[in-house]
């Protein structure tokens, strides 16, 4: 994996449970070698997370992110994130999963689809919320129960 998609671990990570494998003391040195060894060195950025956080963020990036034995293929998963990127909108997010997402393959015409499909599903959310529609009726008119 690449730098940038490291970018992302750091700018969008939600809080995850402390692995207690990683903790000696705080455990930070150790994460902090292992970052090192899989991106080259540790980004300003890392190092100010709050130490309680970082075993937590780094196993999640590493076991879903980062990982190639998850159900998704990465340039699915960075695909994703740029879409959700672009909503909520995070511009460190949109800036490494774009470059993280051509670094996997994907096209210019795959990276905007994916983004065109975020921001479809963004607008027909607006217009159900907006209009107050009935969630029942919308399940059984679409083919729900």
């Amino acid at each position: 994996m690449t730098r940038t998609t490291f970018a992302v671990f750091a700018a969008c990570a939600a809080l995850a449970a402390i692995c207690p494998a990683a903790r000696a003391e705080d455990g930070s040195a150790a994460i902090y070698k292992d970052i090192e060894q899989t991106f080259g060195g540790v980004p300003s950025f890392v190092k100010a997370l709050p130490k309680s956080a970082l075993p937590g963020l780094w196993q999640q990036e590493k076991q879903l992110e980062l990982s190639d034995k998850t159900a998704l293929p990465p340039k699915t998963k960075a695909l994703i994130s740029l879409a959700v990127a672009a909503q909520i909108p995070c511009e460190y997010c949109v800036w490494a999963d774009t470059r993280t997402a051509k670094q996997l393959g994907a096209t210019d015409e795959e990276i905007g689809e994916a983004v065109a499909m975020a921001g479809l599903t963004r607008n027909w959310s607006t217009m159900f919320h907006g209009l107050q529609v009935d969630f029942a009726q919308f399940k059984t008119e679409m083919g729900g129960q």
